[in-house]
């Protein structure tokens, strides 16, 4: 499994700053726009507000960005766990 690229986890931390209502960056109104025009993202009195689709694009996202999180855990178990079952057999012979 591929690790959730930089560039949806730059979008999922954005979709997370507008919903959270946080004032856009200097930078983020390229991308804003470019949101709105994907239907993701809808601009209201001048206020960015998400749609249906960007809010279940934002879950998909955190549910990917969570699930790469708990693979990482358990990977990192499974190596620590062989090598301290590697060196327990080798004392003995």
């Amino acid at each position: 499994m591929n690790p959730i690229p930089l560039e949806d986890l730059a979008l999922l931390e954005l979709l997370l700053r507008i919903d959270q209502r946080i004032e856009p960056a200097e930078g983020d109104t390229e991308i804003v726009g470019r949101l709105v025009d994907s239907g993701l993202v809808e601009q209201l009195g001048g206020e960015a507000m998400l749609t249906a689709a960007g809010i279940e694009m934002c879950k998909s996202l955190q549910h990917r960005a969570a699930a790469d999180e708990q693979a990482e855990r358990i990977l990192r178990q499974r190596e620590s766990a062989d090598k301290s079952t590697d060196g327990a057999g080798l004392t003995g012979a």
